[in-house]
């Protein structure tokens, strides 16, 4: 079986468990509303999960550390550019309109509900 680095086993559950962090995180690939935009998000198909509207391209500062969602700001974060990064190619960075974190998020590109190719192009390179 093969896993992504989202989704590597709890040592705390034993060999091969994927343990309360797999279950958690696939609690978090559900459908929301956009916090910008305000149209229905649509759960990600392509085995990773969005925490981006795919028709804007915002996001909500929940995450300290990807992932976590440990962030107590919970505020709208803005879109500014984009980075390669190995290993996950093109991301959006994400900057907070609150606190000023920027978080770059991996661009979803496959599945029922890709990413708007033409606002990632429109995006500055970083």
């Amino acid at each position: 079986m093969s896993t992504t680095l989202d989704e590597q086993p709890d040592e705390t559950d034993g060999p091969g468990s994927y343990g309360s962090r797999a279950r958690s995180r696939a609690r978090e690939n559900t459908t929301f509303a956009c916090v910008h935009c305000a149209r229905t998000v649509p759960a990600n198909t392509d085995g990773h999960y969005r925490n981006h509207c795919p028709y804007c391209l915002w996001s909500l500062h929940v995450d300290v550390k990807p992932g976590d969602r440990a962030s107590a700001c919970r505020r709208a974060m803005e879109p500014v550019g984009l980075v390669e990064k190995s290993g996950k190619g093109w991301q959006v960075v994400h900057r907070c309109t609150a606190c000023g974190h920027r978080q770059p998020n991996r661009l979803v590109r496959d599945g029922d509900s890709p990413d708007d190719l033409d606002l990632v192009l429109s995006l500055p390179w970083l």
